[in-house]
């Protein structure tokens, strides 16, 4: 199944934003929601700020309300961010979660909404020929932030043939 539609948590766009990648979602995604909580938590980094510059420019970026954050997860005591991304895509089942977090992670399996980490959607760029390398794109997140296992380094460069 083609991934068209994704609703995006605040830790990926920071880190897709300071490697350097961020303009690999409009070219992986058709619709790209952006949660009112996740927006506001990015663009407190201020004008200085590398996130916060790129998303108030991401044209492609769709600022979304969540007016009401399913009270199934907000049982999971979750950030505001992940709370409102997992909700859209609960109520909006076209839509992928796009998460990293372990517990968000953990609640959306619990209550089957599909997600997509960071590590997914590069695999899913070369994948799609947007990137050469999963090797070099994992290193470029790396050393903007992201932590990620060698167990999860390996599936990652697995599921991508290199």
């Amino acid at each position: 199944m083609k991934i068209e539609s994704v609703v995006i948590n605040a830790s990926l766009l920071i880190v897709l934003f300071k490697s350097g990648m961020g303009d690999l979602l409009p070219q992986l995604f058709r619709e790209i929601y952006i949660p009112e909580a996740v927006w506001q938590e990015i663009i407190a980094g201020g004008a200085q700020d590398t996130a916060a510059q790129n998303l108030s420019s991401a044209t492609w970026a769709q600022r979304v309300t969540v007016s009401v954050t399913n009270p199934i997860i907000t049982a999971w005591n979750l950030g505001a961010g992940e709370s409102e991304v997992l909700s859209y895509a609960l109520e909006n089942p076209g839509y992928r979660a796009m998460v990293d977090d372990a517990a968000a992670r953990a609640c959306a399996k619990t209550l089957n909404i599909p997600t997509l980490g960071t590590g997914g959607a590069i695999v899913l760029a070369k994948n799609r020929n947007l990137i050469d390398s999963v090797t070099q794109a994992l290193e470029a997140l790396q050393n903007s932030g992201l932590w990620l296992s060698e167990n999860i380094i390996r599936l990652l460069k697995q599921q991508a043939d290199e």
